[in-house]
């Protein structure tokens, strides 16, 4: 009778989910991290402050690259992720105008920075979740503007010679994207700049001045149509996880490069086996992040105009005369737009 009694609950459950007494939503799955990230269209209206580790967090109070500036401009903005900690947009608003100098046209395009609220993303980066991540193009902005379309359709342009095996395609790369590659690690503020394993070799064999700064340039997947700019965790933000130090010197000579020029990295992951019922991926879950992203998601918005960095979507007027591009455009060919972290086997830490 007990057990009889136990069951009763279940099947008249049951049965109201067959009759149409309870809602099917109930029924759904829970939506996972990056579905629920990823429809949020607006900041919150809270103090900045990034929260957890670059892979595995959120944040509040993001602001806004403005989508043209002088010395930049923002790319892909049909994506929503120009969205970053006030020290990420001050930082590339800084690095945009020092490229220029540099001779690097007329400023820079800027990639992916994060989603409104940070968190993982539906598509893309495993990173970029605190708004302390940036992608920037190896490819420099034109003195004429683009327009909104042609920031859409403009293909990257990678830096490889994809003829041979990891190897930079001296036709394309040139010391201007070297300089512009140190300028990025020499800020204090940033910790990491992420580039190709050719490209980080490149530099060892080739640059002549701060090779200590070397030692922040790491290998990685892709990252030959752009470099990554991660920067530290801003003084204050005690819920943001720092990474581990980059280690001292150059880091030419490690391992950890070396260990890109292997067929290890590039091996492609073992065949499943036929007798085993596969498994299925786990996804990441809210709860999987820190505590506060709960939080994150349910505060009210903020307007994208309040929200962008120096109060306005475009900081300045069109008309306004631009730096004289000192470098040739560089040809561009077609690639995929999202940042390639496939992990088939153990590597080196980054």
């Amino acid at each position: 009778m007990r057990s009889i009694s136990k069951a009763i609950p279940a099947l008249v459950s049951a049965a109201m989910f067959c009759s149409g007494l309870i809602d099917p939503a109930v029924a759904e799955e829970p939506k996972t991290a990056k579905q629920l990230f990823g429809s949020v269209k607006l900041p919150s209206k809270a103090e900045a402050d990034p929260l957890g580790f670059y892979a595995k967090g959120c944040m509040s109070g993001a602001v806004a690259l403005p989508t043209d500036g002088p010395t930049w401009q923002a790319m892909r903005l049909s994506r929503n992720r120009r969205w970053g900690n006030p020290a990420m947009i001050s930082f590339l608003e800084q690095f945009s105008q020092d490229a220029a100098r540099l001779g690097w046209g007329s400023g820079i395009l800027v990639g992916d920075i994060s989603q409104p609220r940070g968190g993982p993303m539906i598509t893309g980066h495993a990173s970029h979740q605190v708004g302390l991540d940036a992608d920037i193009w190896f490819t420099p902005k034109p003195a004429q503007p683009l327009s909104v379309q042609q920031r859409e359709d403009m293909p990257f342009t990678s830096m490889l010679d994809k003829s041979k095996f990891l190897t930079v395609d001296s036709n394309r790369w040139t010391s201007t994207h070297a300089r512009l590659v140190m300028q990025a690690a020499s800020y204090p503020q940033v910790q990491r700049v992420f580039v190709n394993p050719a490209i980080k070799k490149k530099l060892c064999q080739t640059w002549t001045g701060d090779r200590d700064l070397l030692g922040k340039v790491r290998p990685i997947y892709g990252h030959d149509e752009h470099f990554h700019v991660r920067l530290s965790c801003p003084p204050g933000a005690t819920s943001c996880q720092k990474q581990a130090a980059v280690p001292k010197g150059d880091d030419c000579d490690s391992k950890g490069l070396a260990w890109w020029f292997t067929k290890e990295p590039w091996a492609p992951p073992p065949k499943p086996d036929p007798n085993k019922k596969p498994v299925k991926p786990r996804q990441v879950m809210l709860s999987d992040l820190p505590k506060a992203c709960a939080a994150v998601l349910a505060a009210p918005a903020r307007s994208e105009a309040d929200a962008t960095f120096g109060g306005s979507v475009i900081s300045y007027s069109p008309q306004t005369a631009l730096p004289t591009s000192t470098t040739e455009a560089e040809p561009a060919e077609d690639a995929t737009s999202q940042e390639q972290v496939p992990l088939p086997t153990p590597r080196p830490s980054r």
